[in-house]
Order: C-alpha cells, then sequence, then structure tokens
C-alpha cells in the first residue's frame, strides 16, 4: 500500500491556522490531523485525546527521554510533542496526516533523518491584521498578547524554510489553496484525488509505452 503524506503545518498565533485545519478535515478524504501531547491547560471547549493529549510536564519529559516524539517543542512555557508511532501508524494505512507543529518542531524534522514531509506556513495577510486578531480575541493578558506578537516575528523570519507559504486573508481562499495543496500532493505520488494509489495497470501501462 502507498504511504500517506505527512504534512507539517506551522503558523503564529491568531493566524487563524485551527480553523484553517478544521475546514480541510471536513472537506478531504484520507486526511487525518496528529494529536499531539502538551503540558498546557485545556482551553474551553477541548477534549482530552481529540484535541490534545493533556499530560503532566513530569510525565511528557518521561516521554520524551523514551523517545516517543518526532518532535517536541518548548512554546510559550508549555510542551508540546508529536508521537512518531502515531504518525507512523497512520502513513502506514495510506491516509495522510497533518501535524499542526510551530517551528521549533518543524526544523527538528526537516533537519532530521532523510524525510519526504512536505512544509507548508500560514501567514497573516500584514502585521496589523495579526495584531488586530490577537487582541480582538479577548482571551488573553496583554502580557500574553505581547508574548505571541514576538515569538509571530520570530516565526515568520523563517518562512522561507517552508516549501509552500498559504496567506489567509479570506478563510475561503486559504482553505482552498491548502486542499490544492494537498492533492497536487497525492498527484505528485501518483495518487488519485482521494488519496488512493493509481492503479498498477495504468502506471505499467504507461512505463510499458515509455520504453517503445
Amino acid at each position: 500500500m502507498s504511504k500517506g503524506n505527512l504534512f507539517i503545518v506551522s503558523a503564529p498565533s491568531g493566524t487563524g491556522k485551527t480553523t484553517i485545519l478544521k475546514e480541510i478535515l471536513n472537506s478531504v478524504a484520507g486526511v487525518s490531523f496528529s494529536v499531539s501531547h502538551t503540558t498546557r491547560s485545556p482551553r474551553q471547549g477541548e477534549k482530552d485525546g481529540v484535541d490534545y493529549h493533556f499530560v503532566s510536564r513530569e510525565d511528557f519529559l518521561a516521554l520524551q527521554k523514551q523517545g516517543t516524539f518526532l518532535e517536541w517543542a518548548e512554546v510559550h512555557d508549555n510542551l508540546y510533542g508529536t508521537s512518531r508511532q502515531e504518525v507512523e501508524k497512520t502513513r502506514n494505512t495510506g491516509e495522510d496526516i497533518i501535524l499542526d507543529i510551530d517551528t521549533q518542531g518543524a526544523g527538528q524534522i526537516k533537519n532530521g533523518p532523510a524525510t519526504d514531509a512536505i512544509f507548508v506556513f500560514i501567514a497573516p495577510p500584514s502585521w496589523e491584521v495579526l495584531e488586530s486578531r490577537l487582541t480582538s480575541r479577548g482571551t488573553e493578558s496583554i502580557e500574553t498578547i505581547h508574548l505571541r506578537l514576538q515569538n509571530a516575528r520570530e516565526e515568520i523570519n523563517k518562512i522561507l524554510f517552508y516549501d509552500y507559504i498559504v496567506v489567509n486573508d479570506l478563510i475561503e481562499d486559504a482553505v482552498d489553496m491548502l486542499r490544492a495543496i494537498i492533492l497536487a500532493e497525492r498527484s505528485r505520488k501518483k495518487r488519485s484525488i482521494t488519496g488512493t494509489p493509481l492503479p498498477i495497470s495504468l502506471l505499467s501501462g504507461h512505463e510499458e509505452k515509455a520504453t517503445n
């Protein structure tokens, strides 16, 4: 069975990444979302095992020492990590999987062992729009907003590290762009629009014709 694609998606806080990814998961067949481990507290409406695996700092560090994580990072004083086993298990079924991780974690994967991961950065249309989005949420203190803006500057400086850049000005356009990236990568890997491998007979016929 053809192995599924691994998509690494990063974005500064307030860019709309969560909304975009939810739309992708609802509209593109054959795509799964990797549930990360984190030491931060659940936000309102979040469920353990669905949004994140919520663990203590002590448990997280124990898992990290065991080599559980494909990547891990500390962001805003909280630890986040992606289970290597979960990613490989999903990919081996032929499904694509999306990792929602920051630039630290993306760098670990990019600079790690040979990988065929596809890296996508979701960017705001302007710095002013990003600041407005963070402020208008009204869920965080001024100090936290300043910290997120400071981190956003560092993250945006790494934008050229990514294979694709999606600007979220209008949410519908950003979703369409990310969907197009996923489908194009499937086509490049000789897979159908749903992610299934193209028929062997079709590929064999093409190869035979090319050699004549």
